[in-house]
């Protein structure tokens, strides 16, 4: 590429920030399109992708273009300690809504009801695309491609389906929802094609979801201790689930 600077600017106001190595590394891994890469330093990015990513490397020979340092600190609005950032396309919507209608499901989907915290909710794509989950939705008003969830997901946006939609769009199958009041989880074996949603950490559920709601679960916890980390909710949800092998639709 002639001018990776010129093209920055030119595609940043529609394109998704991959802010550090480790967020180009995944998405590439996931078929992201990344049309523009910088890097402050490129022989210490390739070296760091000798001896982390070596499946990506060649790759990220081919795409990488070096920047001077002052260059590349404008282009973010925070610099990343690998002094790598790139610019990808976003997958279409409809994309998105195809994967989390198709039926049957193979993993359950994550809903997160009205968040509040852009860091927690990338920490929860993060895990998601970890356990291999359908998608991840949000209701309300958080844009789940904010640049500071993508930079929470580490990439990993591109690993599974991540769209906003209201709870009247929400994908089909049973609905579990987490709530102090619900079952036991230890005691429900989820099914694959389950509908797994999470309360915001300040006021849990909203009256809309809950009302939609086939289940509520309840995860183990300690008495007087009132609530964990909404990634940690999730984490032990869906370690539950990957641990007893998911179950038929019910």
């Amino acid at each position: 590429m002639n001018d990776p600077v010129r093209a920055w600017h030119r595609l940043a106001g529609g394109s998704v920030l991959l802010d550090g190595f480790h967020a180009l590394k995944h998405a590439l891994r996931f078929g992201a399109e990344v049309p523009v890469a910088v890097t402050a330093d490129r022989r210490a990015a390739l070296a760091l992708a000798g001896e982390l990513a070596p499946d990506v490397r060649d790759t990220l020979d081919a795409l990488l273009s070096e920047v001077p340092r002052e260059t590349y600190a404008s282009l973010v609005p925070r610099p990343h300690p690998t002094a790598v950032a790139a610019l990808a396309v976003r997958p279409s919507r409809e994309a998105n809504l195809r994967t989390l209608a198709h039926a049957p499901r193979s993993a359950p989907v994550v809903v997160l009801d009205q968040p509040r915290n852009l860091g927690n909710a990338g920490a929860v794509i993060r895990l998601a695309a970890g356990f291999g989950a359908t998608g991840v939705v949000t209701t309300g008003t958080l844009d789940p491609w904010h640049p500071t969830v993508v930079r929470g997901g580490a990439g990993l946006h591109f690993a599974t389906a991540v769209e906003r939609l209201d709870v009247d769009e929400l994908p089909r199958g049973p609905l579990f929802a987490l709530d102090p009041e619900g079952e036991d989880l230890r005691g429900v074996k989820l099914p694959d094609d389950a509908v797994l949603a999470f309360g915001s950490e300040r006021s849990g559920l909203s009256a809309e979801l809950r009302s939609r709601t086939d289940h509520l679960l309840a995860l183990p916890m300690r008495p007087q201790v009132s609530s964990y980390n909404l990634a940690t909710s999730v984490a032990m949800t869906l370690y539950h689930w990957s641990a007893t092998g998911g179950a038929p639709a019910s």
